[in-house]
């Protein structure tokens, strides 16, 4: 078969590099690792992997089942490249840690940045993490240790230890002899930044401008003096606001006594970014931080909570139905188009909260513009409420040829998308002022308002008008 011809993997591998493989290939292609795992042939996987861009070659791993993942982690002679297990997705890479040795991961860890080694440690249980961090040197003990000690969002976690710092009096000459010959500098980097005599930074230069710059020059003379530095404690999502305001493509990061500690780059901050829009959009929906490895009981476990909420918030909204439900019997078509009403609330306010929990988030709503987005919620639920009411109305009056329903359905959609407005912007703000998360809780509550809302007033102009 093809899939077992040497040429013909090694096409794949080249078109995988040249980002030219579709679909079709790419099933070929985990076929033919799946083969190579079958015959234990873990040499020819490894020259092949790293033939390829480590996110490649993780993508594969990925997309194997989770029996020959197994398979492949346990092959003799097979090292997975350290640059390769970061690029897994954290769900996946939290199963391949259990096939791993405890000297593997300590390859791994020793092999990478710190910031990439703590992300993985953070995905050890507590045993297994004390066990892997007592086999480190003492030197990378150390600063994992004191990494893992600030909180799980803070700057110190995403930051990475490695970084170029030099004194303020150094040449040019000077700069380019040390980072020559230092080979504890990270691989790559594009500002060096410039301390005082207590290791405080004062700013940065260029690596690009030291290269174009006579040797004889000071590197005080040439730096940027407007260096933005970061607190260890700072929260990520405020440290992604701070480079997006800025633009920055790296920032130095600063301990309590303002000394430089850490460097935060610019690919780390869109991990983050990332990260938080995905962490969001699952929160928004009651999920939370859902993975696609998870197992049935897990995910269960996780829907469970947000949807008995959601059940007692439908019950509040039938009880509100009850009270007319006399009226309803007498007047079958307020059971046929009350559903319209709440839906367009629901979706109206969904709107609304959709966009304020993302102003929440890259911190566009102050107090400064807050009434005015109040005002502006009011005055969309006002023309939407009118511009859906007309429709609304001349459907009823085409359906039931009815005046007064829809009369009735034009009053209640007004009323019901004003008020969908105004609470997809106060229920978010609200739980943001009570420190709870608005992304989590806020859909539950918002529904649960525009169908009270809708329900309550559609029924109780019904009941005024017929009775």
């Amino acid at each position: 078969m093809p899939y077992k011809n040497k040429g013909f993997f090694m096409t794949l591998v080249r078109k995988i590099k040249d980002k030219k493989v579709n679909f079709e290939f790419n099933k070929e292609y985990i076929k033919v690792v799946t083969d190579k795992i079958a015959n234990n042939d873990a040499v020819f996987i490894s020259n092949s992997f790293k033939e390829m861009h480590p996110a490649d070659a993780a993508d594969i791993i990925e997309h194997l089942n989770e029996n020959d993942r197994e398979n492949l982690i346990k092959l003799n002679n097979f090292k997975i490249d350290p640059e390769v297990f970061v690029e897994i997705n954290e769900s996946v890479q939290s199963e391949v840690i259990k096939y791993l040795s405890q000297d593997s991961i300590v390859y791994i860890l020793k092999n990478l940045e710190s910031d990439d080694s703590i992300k993985i440690l953070e995905n050890l249980d507590e045993k297994n993490k004390n066990e892997i961090l007592s086999s480190l040197p003492p030197k990378d003990r150390f600063v994992l240790l004191e990494s893992l000690s600030y909180p799980e969002d803070s700057a110190a976690r995403i930051m990475q230890r490695e970084f170029t710092a030099i004194p303020s009096n150094w040449s040019v000459g000077q700069t380019i002899d040390y980072l020559r010959e230092n080979k504890d500098l990270p691989e790559e980097f594009l500002e060096i930044f410039i301390v005082d005599n207590e290791f405080k930074p004062i700013g940065t230069v260029p690596s690009s401008k030291v290269l174009r710059t006579s040797r004889d020059t000071k590197m005080i003379s040439i730096m940027n003096e407007s260096q933005l530095s970061i607190p260890v404690d700072m929260d990520r999502e405020e440290v992604g606001h701070l480079f997006e305001n800025y633009n920055l493509n790296s920032a130095c990061v600063v301990d309590k006594n303002n000394k430089l500690v850490g460097m935060i780059t610019s690919d780390d901050i869109l991990t983050v970014l990332k990260e938080e829009a995905e962490e969001d959009a699952l929160r928004l929906a009651g999920v939370g931080d859902e993975e696609i490895t998870d197992g049935v009981l897990k995910k269960t476990k996780r829907r469970f909570t947000w949807l008995l909420l959601n059940l007692f918030t439908a019950i509040i909204a039938s009880i509100v139905i009850g009270f007319f439900q006399e009226d309803i019997e007498k007047v079958v078509a307020l059971a046929v188009l009350m559903p319209i009403v709440a839906s367009m609330g629901g979706n109206a306010g969904m709107q609304t909260l959709a966009v304020t929990i993302r102003t929440i988030a890259t911190n566009e709503l102050t107090k400064n513009n807050f009434s005015q987005n109040i005002l502006k919620e009011f005055s969309i639920g006002i023309l939407n409420g009118i511009i859906f009411a007309v429709i609304s109305a001349g459907i009823v009056q085409l359906w039931f040829n009815d005046i007064t329903l829809s009369l009735i359905i034009s009053i209640s959609m007004v009323l019901n998308m004003i008020v969908a407005g105004l609470f997809g912007i106060l229920v978010p703000v609200s739980l943001k002022k009570m420190n709870i998360d608005p992304a989590i809780a806020s859909s539950v509550f918002v529904t649960t308002i525009t169908d009270v809302i809708g329900f309550l007033s559609f029924l109780g102009i019904g009941a005024y008008f017929f009775y």
